[in-house]
């Protein structure tokens, strides 16, 4: 594939009409319709943009309006959000899973006139809140009818009588300093904060990822990532400015391994926790050991070419673990050039056995506050552990106390009407990440862990509990772990079990078929101590894991303890279970070696 120039734009307003005028008839986005995909061209998706724009327009939407969408990953809602663009407006997403109470908050503080919901249990909660948004106007639905709401086929009708070059005209006057988008941060801790980002932001974000030679023309990239993350954003617009086709999920996130099979991409942007579900589904039933020393011998054997001639050993365990890396390949769909994991550290044992698979992960780091970007590795500078080198145009530095700092044009403007939240992390151009790290004298960079995550242990110990986090959820059994002990003599846990590989290893060894009876079953208690012994013989004693518990059910992002991105919201689920921690300080849980 050659790599693409970049479109002339200078804003996400021209885009569409820029992309049509280039890739035309080529399939933009791809959906599922019953049990058949579907391919929207860029032309098309152009005509249904400029019919949004219209509608929005007959509707009174002003330059600078914020319009909302309240909707899952799907192509009504990467046209909404062009269409709110080409009539100079800004996008503010809110999460599909978020509750009435959240909408509320977003709409309320970010001031919105107009929600496109997606169905009418998305409009039901707008609906419960509405009486108290007075700068809500309009309220249209995707999948209706819906009593009192306008469909969004009603809206593209709105504006026919409009002359097409009313909306010419609005995107003309679309500045690049102008607000593009609205994301209201899923956080961790506290309300959501409104990061603004404008479209040079976002153009500027396109043009460092295009130019480090990963994206080629034609991309086909799977999208399972929700449109309210800026990671997911970024996907779709780097596709689209390639000519690449956006292929959305079909489902739920059940749907992911089979849309992949049936999709086969060629390009697969994710957060770490699917890359893990997937790499347990392959290496299920094989010891972890065996596939280490298999990855190994792949590693030796493919080096052949130094002069080192691979020993015997070698040449058996790589030929067996070939069907596994095989089925690594498949699990994906088979054709995957590029996949970019970010969001979350991710394993490198998880790297190292999708690239002998022939499936290259590129790690990267970015914020919504940055746009979605900072690093990333890259083809000739990849290094596992790292997020890679800082990406073109832009800048990063580590301050005196470890936290690492980016600037560049991408970064954003400020979090909506907050200026002491912005004034917190923006300083002489620099951003605050919040985050810790290093940077080497390759400039590559690599993550230590989050500022406000540190525990300092009652012996004045600093520990950066995601380390310890992350290696013991590489376990399949594992599916999430809370560290803990912060002004305590120790560190303790909270583990909860993945029912995908647990419960089928329970009922081969004779278990219960129940997650609840499980967590307090001695063969299970068994079996999470040893992989915590395994994790803690990596670290001092005092970075150790003492205790843990074992939760009757996981985290979920609908129980508000997992951000939309799948990342632990510490704070809400250390207060939740504060009565488990403070057992586990007493002598009532397992104890660890």
């Amino acid at each position: 594939m050659s790599t693409v120039h970049p479109a002339p734009a200078t804003t996400l307003a021209q885009l569409p009409y820029l992309n049509a005028a280039r890739w035309n008839e080529r399939p933009a986005m791809r959906h599922k319709v019953g049990d058949a995909w579907h391919d929207i061209s860029y032309a098309d998706a152009r005509d249904v943009v400029d019919e949004i724009a219209r509608g929005l327009l007959a509707l009174g939407v002003e330059h600078g309006d914020r319009v909302a969408i309240l909707a899952d990953t799907r192509p009504e809602w990467a046209e909404a959000a062009a269409g709110v663009h080409a009539v100079g407006g800004a996008v503010v997403p809110i999460y599909p899973s978020s509750s009435a109470e959240e909408c509320a908050w977003v709409l309320g503080d970010s001031g919105a006139s107009v929600v496109v919901c997606e169905n009418a249990a998305q409009a039901a909660k707008v609906d419960r809140i509405r009486e108290g948004l007075p700068a809500l106007t309009a309220t249209i639905v995707v999948d209706g009818p819906v009593a009192g709401w306008t469909s969004l086929s009603e809206l593209r009708e709105l504006g026919a009588g409009l002359d097409p070059e009313v909306v010419q005209e609005r995107v003309a006057g679309v500045a690049p300093e102008d607000i593009a988008i609205v994301i209201y941060t899923s956080g961790t801790t506290g309300r959501p904060k409104g990061c603004v980002l404008t479209h040079a932001n976002l153009v500027a974000t396109n043009r460092a990822t295009r130019t480090v030679g990963l994206f080629g023309e034609g991309e086909i990239t799977y999208l399972y990532l929700p449109m309210a993350h800026v990671f997911g954003q970024c996907s779709v617009l780097l596709t689209e400015e390639v000519g690449g086709v956006v292929a959305f999920v079909s489902g739920g996130s059940e749907r992911i391994v089979a849309d992949l099979a049936e999709i086969r991409p060629t390009y697969v942007p994710s957060v770490p926790r699917v890359f893990e579900k997937l790499y347990a589904a392959v290496t299920r039933g094989v010891p972890a050991e065996d596939v280490r020393r298999g990855l190994a011998a792949v590693a030796q054997v493919r080096a052949t070419g130094s002069g080192q001639e691979p020993s015997a050993e070698a040449l058996a365990a790589a030929e067996a673990i070939e069907p596994i890396l095989a089925a690594g390949r498949a699990v994906l769909g088979g054709r995957v050039r590029v996949a970019i994991s970010g969001a979350a550290p991710i394993s490198t044992e998880i790297l190292a056995f999708f690239e002998a698979a022939g499936v290259p992960i590129f790690e990267g780091y970015g914020l919504s506050e940055s746009a979605g970007i900072g690093t990333l590795n890259v083809p000739g500078r990849v290094r596992h552990g790292s997020v890679g080198p800082v990406l073109p145009g832009l800048r990063a530095r580590i301050a005196e106390d470890g936290e690492i700092l980016l600037g560049g044009e991408h970064i954003f403007a400020g979090y909506w009407r907050n200026e002491g939240a912005t004034t917190e992390v923006l300083e002489d151009g620099w951003l605050h990440t919040g985050d810790l790290g290093s940077l080497d004298e390759d400039g590559m960079l690599t993550i230590t862990g989050r500022k406000k995550d540190i525990i300092i242990t009652a012996g004045g110990k600093n520990i950066t509990p995601a380390n310890l986090e992350n290696d013991v959820r590489q376990s399949p059994f594992v599916s999430n772990v809370l560290l803990h002990g912060d002004r305590r003599p120790y560190l303790v846990a909270l583990v909860t079990l993945d029912p995908e590989a647990v419960l089928p290893w329970a009922r081969s060894a004779g278990l219960p078929d129940d997650l609840a009876t499980l967590a307090e079953h001695p063969r299970v208690i068994e079996l999470v101590q040893r992989v915590v012994d395994a994790a803690n013989a990596r670290y001092a004693t005092v970075a150790q894991m003492k205790k843990f518990l074992i939760l009757p059910h996981d985290f979920s992002q609908e129980s508000g303890e997992l951000t939309p991105t799948l990342k632990l919201k510490r704070a809400v689920v250390a207060d939740r279970y504060a009565e488990q921690l403070e057992h586990l300080y007493d002598g009532k849980a397992a104890l660890s070696a």
